[in-house]
């Protein structure tokens, strides 16, 4: 049964862009419905809003909100058990309701799709070029030679670093932010006038995500495109938008331009989705002082923000310095839980592929009820780091500890040992979890087979976790294809604390979550960690997310720690380059806030920092 909401009813939206006239878009009592057992489910319901010329329109919500479903039905890309209602008119001309044949002509030529995922998009069995060469002569009468050069134009205006290289590449042997901008060249190589944006940058590291969001800004700019940018990450929606559709249950409960809905969010729901955005710098309810980042990386770097007048400036500056200067030295006791020295981590040859090292000469101490966050982006080593702490990848050199005991060379008896002092929550709680077993037996599982418990005493126990990770005990008997994303790794994290670890080691725990989900997951875990004291390493990408939990911070690059420090080191007095570029593509939830931001990223790159 869908949930009945009560929308705000927003006045007519302004035509933002300055362009008069018709709408490229015009999308009026959209809906769009699933037979599911003979039954229709609504999946989108009396969807209204429109999109000019060189605007870029933000359709924001959680999963299943409707957002992918009903713009997929602008195309008639939907499945065939669906059936899509209503008026969509492209430059005047209704789209919806038309025959397939009109429709393929429409899609390419006219309105364009960016995928969330390239790899899964694009064909891995035909090179870049092939493709997008395809794509062009499929659409226009031109020869392949003229088909190839455009290609290699249009790769040259994504801004690949190599066009050349990468026309002959097929999609595996490119990044994931090089394959997106490859698939933005397909998606503009019919000067589409619409463009549809699902999730561009969900996949992408902080860094690659600033680097696409700034190419589709200037591309908007220079082809005068309307833009759908559909997405969850309201920071991604501050750097981008112009108006805003806030999507819930199917319907759009709140539009408004991007600084009324970010200024003065007046539906209930839009107030709640702005409110579990994690901010970097931000108090957390934490006791700790807002760091104002912006202001930090300007002063470490020597910037100046054209956008702020100079006693402002000077004012943040200030008061980030009080703070740094007063900031207690944190309390360590006892011996180290988890000890790094020296740490070289190498993965084995496997087939054809050679041996590599993936990690060099790390140095990383964690102590009890201290949480440690290891940033950085893909690549950098931080999940092989994790993945050795727990005894899963041997240690080439150095020495590694867990609760003074040495990894580095242990038997399968002395790892299997260790492992009953360390927990550990996985990325991707679905395939983490057996499908064939119930959650109860789950988080069980670890108890049973380490002899801590069986039979009553066993169930009392299942309860207990149950209780602290707020699940209700009637789940026990649930099977995890039945509970939601943030109730699976919830049950993950009841069962990496089921042997009451010393250590915990959380890789990416809340990447795959809703906004809202991933503050309640950061919240319960913050509790539980603050409640049971164990120690932590907390793997992400994530700054902000890191923020809320991380009493120190430990930013790796290329295999290597590059720099270190408390939570307030790192973030009001970054001293590394690339900590410096990594603070500063972390987009901002606030339009106003983020052009500054945007600003300083621009001219710490140009500046070469």
């Amino acid at each position: 049964m869908t949930e009945m909401i009560d929308p705000v009813i927003p006045a007519p939206l302004e035509d933002v862009s300055g362009e008069p006239g018709r709408p490229v878009l015009q999308v009026t009592d959209l809906n769009v419905d699933f037979g599911v057992d003979k039954e229709w489910v609504p999946a989108a319901i009396g969807l209204n809003y429109d999109v000019h010329a060189g605007e870029v329109l933000a359709l924001v919500g959680e999963s299943g909100s409707g957002k992918s479903a009903s713009s997929m039905a602008l195309l008639g890309l939907l499945p065939s058990n669906s059936r899509a209602t209503g008026s969509v008119k492209l430059n005047g001309q209704e789209i919806l309701g038309i025959t397939p044949a009109k429709l393929r002509r429409i899609r390419g030529n006219d309105v364009a799709v960016i995928f969330q995922e390239p790899m899964t998009a694009m064909n891995p069995v035909y090179t870049i070029g092939f493709q997008i060469v395809e794509t062009l002569r499929l659409h226009n009468a031109i020869s392949p030679e003229e088909a190839r050069e455009r290609a290699l134009r249009l790769l040259e205006m994504v801004e690949l670093p190599d066009p050349a290289k990468a026309f002959k590449s097929y999609p595996h042997q490119l990044s994931g932010g090089q394959r997106q901008r490859a698939m933005i060249a397909q998606s503009l190589s019919c000067d589409p006038k619409l463009l549809i944006a699902d999730e561009p940058t969900t996949a992408l590291d902080v860094t690659v995500q600033a680097e696409i969001l700034g190419l589709m800004r200037s591309l908007r700019n220079k082809l005068d495109s309307a833009i759908v940018l559909i997405t969850h990450d309201m920071g991604v929606v501050a750097d981008l938008a112009d108006k805003i559709a806030v999507m819930r249950n199917g319907r759009i409960v709140e539009t408004g331009t991007a600084e009324e809905i970010f200024s003065n969010p007046r539906h209930e729901y839009t107030r709640q989705l702005l409110a579990s955005v994690p901010r970097l710098g931000a108090s957390h309810d934490r006791g700790e002082a807002e760091v104002d980042v912006t202001a930090a990386l300007a002063s470490a770097t020597g910037v100046t923000l054209d956008v702020v007048d100079d006693d402002e400036m000077k004012r943040r500056e200030e008061e980030n310095e009080a703070a740094l200067a007063s900031a207690a030295e944190e309390a360590v006791h006892g011996d180290p839980v988890l000890e790094l020295a020296g740490v070289a981590i190498d993965y084995p040859k496997q087939g054809r592929v050679p041996a590599f090292r993936a990690v060099e000469g790390a140095d990383l101490v964690i102590y009890p009820g201290q949480v440690v966050g290891l940033v950085g982006e893909s690549g950098s080593g931080k999940t092989t780091i994790g993945r050795a702490a727990v005894g899963l990848l041997p240690v080439a050199e150095g020495s590694l500890k867990v609760v003074g005991q040495e990894i580095a060379g242990a038997s399968r008896r002395q790892l299997q040992s260790l492992r009953r002092n360390v927990g550990m929550v996985f990325q991707d709680p679905s395939s983490s979890l057996n499908p064939r077993l119930p959650i109860g037996e789950s988080i069980g599982e670890p108890m049973y087979l380490a002899g801590v418990a069986k039979g009553e005493g066993l169930q009392k126990k299942i309860e207990v976790l149950l209780d602290q990770v707020e699940l209700p005990r009637a789940y026990r008997n649930r099977y995890p294809h039945e509970l939601s994303g943030g109730q699976k790794q919830r049950v993950g994290i009841a069962r990496a604390l089921a042997l009451q670890p010393k250590l915990m080691v959380a890789d990416e725990p809340t990447s795959a979550l809703d906004v809202s989900v991933q503050a309640k997951v950061l919240e319960l875990f913050r509790d539980l960690q603050r409640e049971l004291g164990f120690a932590c390493l907390f793997v992400t990408h994530d700054l902000a997310v890191i923020d809320v939990l991380a009493d120190r911070i430990c930013v790796m690059r290329h295999g290597n720690i590059v720099e270190q420090g408390t939570r307030d080191e790192i973030l009001r007095n970054p001293q590394e380059a690339y900590t410096q570029r990594l603070l500063a593509a972390v987009p901002l939830p606030d339009p106003v806030l983020q052009r500054e931001r945007r600003e300083l990223r621009e001219q710490l790159l140009g500046s070469g920092s």
